[in-house]
């Protein structure tokens, strides 16, 4: 089994962000993170999932992604996503996350487990660590998805 840590974050959501994530497998530790310019934290959590799930290079693997994101693992576990597509993503955000993570997401048998953020759980203080040094870090790219409400 892969297990996959992610976080996310932003200051001022929308604001500079970045995710951080940790893959294990067989004794093996990679570690990914990157920033953007202007983003928002739910943006952020959903990308390292997405990117965690995207360095599996082969389908096929049982995953279990842990995540303090409510909004990833609850629309995921409880079968919200499957709603949101059915009926388009009408007046959802994130759509374009969202269409990006199907089809990794259905490349493999994944689960999540939700974690309290926060809380002195190693890899998950060590994936904000990431993030918040990712948001706050020089080479921050454009979050081409985000979109503001108002623009």
């Amino acid at each position: 089994m892969i297990k996959i840590y992610t976080d996310g974050a932003a200051k001022g959501n929308p604001g500079p962000g970045g995710f951080g994530v940790i893959l294990k497998f067989q004794g093996h530790t990679k570690e990914l993170s990157q920033g953007y310019k202007n983003t928002t934290n739910n943006r952020m959590e959903l990308m390292a999932v997405i990117v965690g799930l995207e360095a599996i290079k082969k389908g096929g693997w049982d995953v279990l992604i842990y995540s303090d994101s409510k909004y990833v693992v609850d629309a995921v576990e409880k079968g919200w996503l499957w709603s949101w597509v059915k009926k388009g993503f009408k007046n959802k955000k994130n759509v374009d996350l969202w269409q990006r993570f199907i089809p990794v997401f259905k490349k493999h048998k994944v689960k999540f487990k939700w974690i309290k953020g926060h809380a002195g759980h190693p890899e998950n203080e060590r994936c904000d660590q990431l993030a918040v040094q990712s948001a706050e870090g020089g080479k921050l790219l454009e979050d081409t998805g985000y979109v503001q409400e108002n623009s």
